[in-house]
């Protein structure tokens, strides 16, 4: 932008600072395309949708890459430590406290000082029991009874700080603060009965704002509703369970014992029933899973949970990014989440990517149904469009004839006679006539004034309609010998040119499996292989008789595109598909009476014959001389230029006269 010397006048051009920072984030127009590519490639449309996102659309910043980021934070997350690390951590400190006791009563001589080394000896292996029989032990050394109660006053902190992040500070004082003690008891009452009233169903807003009011402080994420509070507390407590679920049984045994001596009995059993509620309330958080951490660090309490509490937020993260699950969308992914894993640039590149989908969906290239999403019918047209253009560029240096896709049109041949010109016609204006009209009405005035009466149109022959049935093979054959993909292309391509050349005819697509159905050019785009063996023509052609009736006074046109000979048809006493291999006689009489029926009806059968199988060789030129039809054996990569070649021919067919 530059600005005139003169006055508050501006002139703008094109952006000189770097990459226009009001362009969108990807060339969504370049992103169809790519899909599209795949698509005509013979691949599943919705894969090549997924395939977009995972791989980015400039090959970067996809799906795929956070994935890759996310599982190796988790790998790394998983060899932090050793989960017993509160039990060894016990362990360590009752040994310094027995050290230190036994010095002390060593340099004493009484009786009280042999007795109390006789209690020492006799203490269990067992941590969590030691702990426990030595609560009412009246310690001799300052140091060593100091040292005990770290014991207790550290898990006790390790554990409710873990469960409520703003109690650490105010948990050092509670265990000598009766105040603090009574505190502690009301916030663990008051948020258990919150609890409970919100999974009976009842309203809690209320409640919820009178909880935070006075307990508050404890809960510096300042959640905003109970949902918000049991979502925060849930994933902690859940992790918690997790690390008992984690430790081997003597393991836990020696953590709950020491977890529920460092609480005391009525804490112990308050957050017990909180557990419960939270585990009510978000049953579908992993409260029984277990994870094999491993490494030589011994992780406390707060220090192995956090380990597990971040291994759960990636294994969430992996489940999202990964879109599996049906109607699954970007918008499921928490950018919250993935910031605090992964980094803000990852959080950016979902953002990149969730407006790539929205704009994808704003422009219209892209719908969603249940199962996820897929290509509009606009998106549909410029995938027809790219693959008639490349069926055109190989028919104009073919040597099948020049086939200029600007020449296909509904208008028939010039006569050579006009006439005047009527409201609703589309045949092409005749200039000269329509200006001598003019003059003749007028007189040699220039300019010459046009009135409406004065327009005259050529005429043109009415070209023929042509009801197009196109049959194509969807066994598993196809995708196997690499003939899917121009199978798909050419059927793309013969729909859109006559959609937007020929819209006079009637096209109707139909796939054959084990047993055939008519396609969209939507379910076209998106069908995949029949799982199922059989190559049912008979049904086939029986719809396209179907489709050939519905419009009797056009020109009768079946192309049928196969790489196998018939091995189903339909049962006549109950419509069900019949599969045998080799081919049964009767599979072959119920497809051949399809084929004299329409032959009878007049249409013009083709047959475009893939591969070089010998069996499906005599069968289609049997057919071919019964039918009067023809036969051709294109390469997969022929097969568009043969077919729309033919059909712009056999569309000029018997009655086209």
């Amino acid at each position: 932008m530059d600005r005139y010397s003169h006055g508050n006048r501006f002139r703008y051009g094109s952006w000189r600072g770097g990459p226009d920072p009001l362009a969108p984030p990807y060339d969504v127009r370049a992103a169809v395309d790519a899909v599209g590519e795949q698509v005509l490639a013979g691949g599943s449309l919705r894969d090549a949708l997924r395939d977009l996102l995972r791989r980015g659309p400039d090959g970067r910043g996809g799906l795929d890459d956070l994935r890759a980021r996310a599982r190796r934070l988790r790998r790394e997350a998983m060899r932090r430590g050793d989960l017993d690390g509160a039990v060894t951590r016990s362990q360590a400190l009752l040994d310094q406290a027995l050290a230190a006791e036994r010095e002390e009563l060593a340099g004493r001589d009484d009786d009280t000082a042999r007795f109390n080394e006789a209690v020492l000896d006799n203490l269990p292996r067992s941590t969590a029991r030691a702990v426990e029989e030595l609560s009412g032990y009246d310690w001799a050394s300052d140091e060593a009874r100091q040292t005990y109660q770290r014991i207790l006053d550290g898990l006790r902190d390790e554990v409710l700080g873990q469960r409520f992040a703003g109690m650490r500070d105010a948990l050092r004082s509670s265990a000598a603060d009766p105040a603090a003690q009574r505190r502690l008891a009301e916030l663990m009452h008051d948020l258990n009965d919150l609890l409970a009233r919100h999974a009976r169903g009842e309203d809690t807003t209320d409640a919820f704002a009178e909880f935070m009011r006075r307990h508050g402080e404890f809960f510096p994420e300042r959640p905003e509703s109970v949902d918000e509070l049991v979502d925060a507390l849930a994933r902690r407590a859940a992790a918690g369970e997790r690390l008992m679920n984690s430790l081997s049984p003597q393991q836990r045994e020696e953590l709950s014992r020491l977890m529920e001596q460092s609480l005391g009995a009525g804490l112990a059993g308050e957050l017990a029933q909180l557990d419960a509620n939270l585990r009510t309330l978000r049953p579908d958080l992993a409260w029984d899973r277990r994870e094999r951490m491993r490494g030589d660090q011994p992780l406390g309490y707060g220090e192995a949970t956090g380990a597990l509490s971040e291994i759960a937020e990636l294994d969430d993260l992996l489940d999202q990014l990964g879109q599996e699950h049906p109607g699954a969308t970007l918008d499921d992914v928490d950018v919250d989440a993935v910031r605090r894993s992964l980094g803000r640039d990852a959080a950016d590149d979902v953002r990149r990517l969730r407006e790539l989908e929205r704009e994808l969906r704003r422009q219209g290239w892209v719908t969603r149904d249940a199962e996820g999403l897929t290509l509009s019918p606009k998106a549909l047209r410029r995938l027809g469009g790219t693959a008639l253009r490349t069926v055109f560029a190989d028919l104009a240096g073919g040597r099948r004839g020049q086939h200029d896709l600007r020449s296909a049109g509904a208008a028939g041949e010039v006569t050579g006679a006009s006439r005047p010109w009527e409201y609703g016609d589309e045949q092409p204006l005749d200039v000269v006539r329509t200006i001598a009209r003019a003059v003749r009405r007028g007189g040699a005035r220039v300019p010459v004034q046009l009135a409406v009466e004065d327009f005259e149109v050529v005429e043109t022959e009415r070209r023929a309609s042509a009801a197009v049935a196109l049959c194509v093979d969807l066994s598993f054959s196809m995708i196997s010998e690499g003939r899917w993909g121009p199978m798909k292309q050419t059927a793309l391509a013969l729909s859109h040119l006559v959609a937007t050349r020929f819209p006079q005819d009637a096209l109707q697509i139909i796939g054959f499996g084990r047993e055939a159905a008519p396609l969209t050019q939507q379910e076209l785009a998106g069908v995949e292989p029949d799982g199922l063996q059989g190559t049912n023509l008979q049904h086939a052609l029986r719809l396209a008789g179907r489709h050939l009736r519905r419009h009797s006074g056009s020109e009768p046109v079946v192309l049928v595109v196969t790489d196998g000979e018939p091995t189903a048809h339909l049962d006549p006493t109950d419509g069900e598909a019949l599969f045998h291999w080799p081919p049964l006689a009767e599979t072959i009489e119920a497809t051949v009476v399809e084929v004299d029926n329409l032959t009878r009806y007049g249409a013009t059968l083709n047959l475009f014959m893939l591969g070089e199988d010998p069996g499906l060789r005599r069968f289609v030129d049997a057919v071919a001389r019964r039918s009067g039809g023809r036969v051709f054996t294109p390469d997969a990569a022929d097969l568009g230029r043969y077919l729309v070649a033919d059909y712009l021919r056999a569309r000029r067919g018997r009655r086209a006269g």
